[in-house]
């Protein structure tokens, strides 16, 4: 009896001892939370003057050498400048004009900030000292400033380089716009190839200043573009019925491609289908032979992309044969996929940016019909995109970005830089105290 109660007393003691061991074990364990102190640390180096300031000489630059898609030399040159400035090591060219940095260890994990380059073929109307110099060229989408903004990021981040907990990758992507598959491109070179999750931005003019919004999921949507050439035969306008009329065709090509959207899509799925361009004879009195008609199709799915696809060759190459002309339909690939924002990612962003802005200024939004090829990223690697506050209306309205009158607010900028680096460098931070860091140096080719 003795002997049994004292091996029980000390069966007990043993567990207590473990369970004491165990309490005090975890208790000890670092559970992941934002650093307030890159948070606010950040968003005041962003705002310091040689940070603020050199930002927005370094877009006021770019803006006044606006380069269009694969031929952003000189933007390039100006980044790669900048980044040899600050000691940051990079690799270039990547997809022509592309620039991808390096900070931090050098080893993993990685994570991804990115910026896109490229400008549209728009005539600046906005008469201000620092106008673009180039004629029909200019930065009408803000990638000016998301240079600026990742730059300033870049050099916050090699301030605080001995603190961060694997390797940030900067990304100066070419060619955003256009529809030209940029970042797939990007990712094909396999200059990605380890990072972890990847966060990218947008300017945008539909929330004030000190405020950012995003969702969890869909963002925006996928999009197509397409041209076709009707063909008929030409003749004089007095004598339609020795020719085959192919404007008379496009006319109701074009009527009939929204009833694919109106008739046969299901109303709570969205999807749009524009013809944006027709480009047909050049006198009153002549009926052409041709017309050539373009556009763009946008879904939530790739599955909605292909059968609009599938349908918009058959109503065009259809409607054209119902009067009597010849059709032929080209697709430009790739699609851009949708955006979709991973749900993880989503809760280090609400984290990260609430803490930073105030839980107040972060908010939600319904998805968007444009599109971003940043979803490219996030087809192969986690990713977050979200969208930068800059309007300020008590000193004016700025203009939806593709216009001709598009302003870029620059106070938004230490907001965007600190935004960036202070995502990327928590995301390390967590992902190094949930994951035991995998030693070897990073090879460079």
């Amino acid at each position: 009896m003795f002997t049994s109660n004292l091996q029980t007393d000390m069966g007990f003691l043993k567990f207590f001892n473990l369970l004491m061991f165990l309490l005090s074990f975890f208790a000890t364990q670092p559970t992941f939370s934002y650093s307030s102190s890159f948070t606010s640390k950040f968003l005041d180096l962003a705002k310091e003057p040689n940070v603020a300031d050199w930002m927005v000489d370094i877009r006021r630059k770019i803006h006044e050498n606006p380069e269009l898609g694969y031929e952003e030399f000189e933007t390039s040159e100006l980044i790669r400048s900048e980044l040899k400035r600050l000691g940051i090591s990079f690799k270039y060219p990547v997809v022509v004009t592309g620039v991808i940095g390096f900070i931090g260890t050098g080893r993993p994990p990685f994570v991804a900030i990115r910026a896109d380059m490229d400008a549209l073929p728009i005539q600046e109307l906005v008469e201000w000292e620092h106008k673009s110099k180039v004629p029909g060229k200019m930065h009408a989408c803000g990638h000016d400033a998301h240079v600026a903004m990742l730059l300033g990021a870049a050099k916050i981040l090699k301030a605080h380089e001995k603190e961060i907990r694997g390797t940030v990758v900067l990304v100066f992507q070419p060619a955003e716009d256009g529809g030209t598959g940029a970042a797939k491109k990007v990712l094909d070179t396999g200059v990605l190839e380890n990072v972890s999750a990847i966060f990218g931005l947008h300017v945008t003019n539909i929330i004030p200043l000190g405020e950012v919004t995003s969702r969890s999921g869909p963002l925006s949507a996928g999009v197509g573009l397409f041209e076709a050439i009707i063909s008929g035969k030409g003749g004089h306008a007095a004598l339609p019925q020795h020719s085959i009329d192919p404007i008379l065709a496009a006319s109701n090509v074009i009527v009939s491609l929204q009833h694919i959207v109106s008739r046969e899509a299901d109303p709570l799925d969205s999807q749009v289908v524009t013809v944006g361009k027709v480009q047909a004879g050049s006198a009153y009195n002549v009926i052409p032979d041709s017309v050539t008609v373009g556009g763009s199709f946008r879904a939530f799915s790739k599955d909605g992309q292909m059968q609009m696809s599938q349908r918009i060759e058959q109503v065009i190459t259809g409607q054209a044969a119902v009067q009597r002309c010849n059709a032929t339909v080209r697709f430009f690939k790739p699609f851009f996929p949708p955006t979709v924002n991973n749900g993880d990612l989503h809760e280090i962003f609400r984290s990260v940016a609430g803490s930073m802005l105030g839980i107040n200024k972060v908010k939600g939004i319904q998805p968007l019909m444009a599109s971003e090829d940043f979803a490219f990223y996030q087809e192969v690697i986690p990713g977050y995109f979200f969208l930068l506050g800059m309007e300020n209306a008590s000193v004016e309205r700025l203009e939806s970005p593709h216009s001709p009158y598009f302003k870029v607010n620059e106070d938004a900028f230490p907001y965007g830089a600190a935004l960036h680096a202070s995502l990327a460098a928590n995301y390390l931070l967590k992902l190094h105290q949930e994951v035991p860091v995998v030693e070897g140096k990073y090879n460079d080719e």
